[in-house]
């Protein structure tokens, strides 16, 4: 299939690393040209040179904690460079815990990390799509969207409130031939996935070999996803193939969510 990526630009954050790295490979290798987002700009050149060279790739260091700071560097780049037909959101998720004890800055901070963030990024953005008649924002959230997660209070809090947004946009950029869809991801082999066994480990007593089969055993699946299977959906999302998918939350779990 033809996903018709060639001359498209794509803006990926969180992209030194897991998901966000595995979906900046993905697109490269489609033919888009790559502009990398994250604070660590040792990795960003670490992630550039990996990246396939059909096209000129670059990044962009910022950190998710000062939206006004993302704002300011992405607004720059985009008048000193290019616009871009493509927006991966993705950011790495709140700490554990749960949401009784949470501290009230604990949502204000994952509220201006994600939502925040999401936005300012967008009414960055969006004019260069509106101009080309063709535009992506792909949000990477979670499940919890769908159904809450066991430990996780802050996350499932601020995952709903980000899915609503993006619906709205949906409903709203649509008419300009620009989608807004949001892939929630089940447990995958990420550094916090990680974390979070060890978490459940120390909790349970059991060890984290232990901690995980458990994990893999509510999957029908009975494993965990690899970064790559979130950013194959990721890239066909992005794509021409899917404009007329506009608004949906997009679960890559192997069927752990019991809704439908």
């Amino acid at each position: 299939m033809n996903l018709e990526l060639n001359n498209k630009y794509a803006l990926v954050c969180g992209s030194t690393a897991g998901i966000g790295k595995a979906t900046a490979m993905a697109l490269a290798a489609e033919g888009v040209q790559i502009t990398l987002v994250a604070r660590n700009e040792d990795k960003l050149k670490t992630v550039l040179s990996e990246l396939p060279q059909q096209r000129t790739h670059d990044y962009i260091v910022a950190d998710f904690s000062n939206p006004e700071g993302l704002k300011s560097k992405v607004s720059d780049y985009i008048s000193n460079h290019h616009g871009f037909h493509i927006l991966v959101n993705n950011t790495g998720g709140p700490k554990g815990g749960p949401v009784y004890s949470a501290e009230v800055d604990e949502f204000e901070s994952a509220f201006t990390q994600h939502l925040k963030c999401n936005h300012v990024l967008v009414q960055t953005t969006v004019p260069f799509m509106k101009e080309e008649g063709f535009g992506r924002v792909i949000n990477v959230i979670s499940t919890s969207v769908k159904q809450p997660l066991d430990g996780l209070g802050v996350s499932n809090t601020i995952r709903g409130a980000v899915a609503n947004w993006s619906k709205t946009l949906a409903n709203e950029l649509g008419q300009f031939g620009i989608t807004v869809n949001n892939v929630l991801p089940g447990a995958t082999g990420t550094e916090r996935l990680t974390q979070i066994i060890k978490n459940k480990s120390a909790k349970s007593g059991n060890t984290e070999e232990e901690a995980a089969n458990a994990m893999k055993n509510a999957v029908p699946a009975k494993r965990f996803a690899q970064p790559e299977e979130l950013a194959d959906a990721i890239t066909f999302l992005a794509s021409e193939r899917a404009a007329y998918i506009n608004g949906i939350n997009l679960p890559v779990d192997g069927g752990r969510t019991k809704s439908l």
